[in-house]
């Protein structure tokens, strides 16, 4: 079970170095007057800090690392 925890924050972290942040689209209305509407699709980012992915990576390595000794 460790060692499958491990490998995931390995792989969450690399996939936080790659993509260094969260993208997500939002739809907001423009105009609504009547029969008359617009909308707008709007992208926004949340950025990830390298530190977040490097992190991630080690703590991956170290539990890696402890469920080995231990088996």
């Amino acid at each position: 079970m460790m060692k499958l925890i491990g490998m995931a924050l390995i792989a969450l972290g690399v996939v936080a170095l790659v993509y260094q942040g969260i993208t997500y689209t939002t739809s907001e209305k423009v105009i609504d007057l009547g029969p008359l509407k617009a909308e707008v699709e709007r992208k926004k980012t949340i950025p990830l800090s390298p530190l977040v992915g490097v992190a991630a990576v080690a703590g991956g390595i170290v539990i890696l690392l402890v469920a080995g000794r231990r088996s």
